[in-house]
């Protein structure tokens, strides 16, 4: 019988970082989470978050953090050209995507794929960028979360959070640090996708798949807001508007402030 084997997700390079970032951020937002029995404490997963500000990937990792998984993303490429940000990203495991050209579909499903494979979570936003909402809703989601989910079987966790935009709005470049913030995040059972996982993947399934998941995330996002979600989610297409980038609408920008 194989010896079990070693966690390994917290490496020295995240420790480093713990000792860097969590003072900081303990003093300036206050985590209160629900429904963490829902987050497996070992083996792969993928963790679905709503999005509303650049700011909450922090906040999202560090609830993470705290549950004992070592947080990693599919993060923007462009971040790896940073000096210093990009060595420190991949020192802590986290996953360059591409957003554009012939690499942007395999490169981090195959990077994404080594990662489960070693037993290790990873955090893949299913909007694909701040939600376009002018209300901070969730919006239409992407297929990439399922797809890596239903080629590998692994378990997709949805989970929302609420009060980020007091630190940092959307769009805004401003922290607003003090006085210090509370930030709720709940976990949702995993979203049942077992009958989408038998036979050929199909852009059927993948459209329906991520459908349960982003109503699973709305779902959540109504708990923590006590109040409804627009019936029918925001469509960046059907507004004109870009997939990525600031957007200058007036009414968003008034909302997200």
């Amino acid at each position: 019988m194989a010896p079990p084997r070693k966690n390994t997700e917290k490496t020295p390079a995240f420790r480093v970082v713990e000792v860097l970032v969590v003072p900081l951020l303990t003093a300036i937002v206050k985590v209160e989470q629900r429904g963490t029995e829902h987050l497996p404490t070992s083996g792969p997963f993928v963790l679905t978050p709503n999005h509303y500000s650049n700011f909450d990937p922090v906040v999202v990792a560090w609830g993470l953090w705290k549950l004992g998984r070592a947080p990693r993303f599919l993060a923007k490429a462009s971040l790896f050209t940073v000096p210093l940000v990009g060595w420190g990203l991949r020192a802590i495991g986290q996953i360059p995507v591409e957003r554009s050209g012939p690499g942007r579909q395999s490169a981090p499903i195959s990077a994404a794929t080594e990662l489960l494979e070693h037993e290790k979570g990873i955090i893949i936003y299913p909007e694909g960028t701040l939600t376009r909402d002018p209300d901070l809703w969730p919006m239409r989601g992407k297929t990439g979360a399922v797809r890596l989910a239903l080629q590998h079987g692994i378990p997709v966790i949805p989970s929302a959070h609420w009060g980020v935009q007091a630190i940092l709005p959307r769009y805004s470049k401003k922290l607003r640090l003090f006085p210090r913030k509370t930030v709720r995040i709940v976990y949702g059972a995993p979203v049942d996708l077992d009958d989408l996982r038998e036979g050929d993947l199909d852009q059927r399934k993948l459209s329906e798949a991520t459908t349960r998941v982003m109503a699973a995330i709305t779902g959540l996002v109504e708990e923590l807001r006590g109040e409804t979600a627009p019936a029918e989610r925001w469509n960046p297409a059907a507004h004109n508007q870009s997939e990525y980038g600031h957007l200058d609408e007036p009414k968003q920008k008034k909302s997200a402030e």
